[in-house]
């Protein structure tokens, strides 16, 4: 689809080439007219083209500025991550050492407990 700087460069164009084609003058004037404004027109083709180049330089260093802090903040989010994770594991592992720990005193004292009742029952046995 044409955007509406083309069709109004087309447009001005045949305008005008109609208006000197149809112009009462002569030859050798008409082409320096024609050559005058196909300069012109060359002119402001560049122009819009230097101006389209430099909108997109500047979106391509939008865009890559912007990749880079996104790519910053991910590793930042990564990096906490593995921190919370570690801490998490640590945490863990130290809940899992008092849980043995606790189990084994829990043993430790059934086993006592449980002598204790072998003794008493022998010695109400005998």
């Amino acid at each position: 689809m044409m955007n509406r700087t083309a069709k109004v460069i087309i447009a001005a164009t045949a305008g005008f080439v109609a208006g000197i084609l149809l112009a009462p003058k002569s030859g050798e004037e008409t082409r320096k007219e024609i050559k005058g404004k196909a300069l012109d027109a060359k002119d402001y083709a560049n122009e819009k083209a230097t101006q389209v180049k430099a909108a997109a330089a500047e979106a391509a260093d939008t865009l890559k500025t912007s990749a880079h802090h996104v790519g910053d903040e991910a590793e930042g989010m990564a990096k906490s991550a593995r921190s919370s994770a570690q801490r998490v594991a640590g945490e863990a592992s130290k809940l899992s050492d008092e849980a043995k720990t606790r189990a084994t005193r829990v043993a430790d004292e059934a086993k006592r407990t449980a002598t204790r009742v072998q003794k008493d029952a022998e010695k109400h046995l005998r």
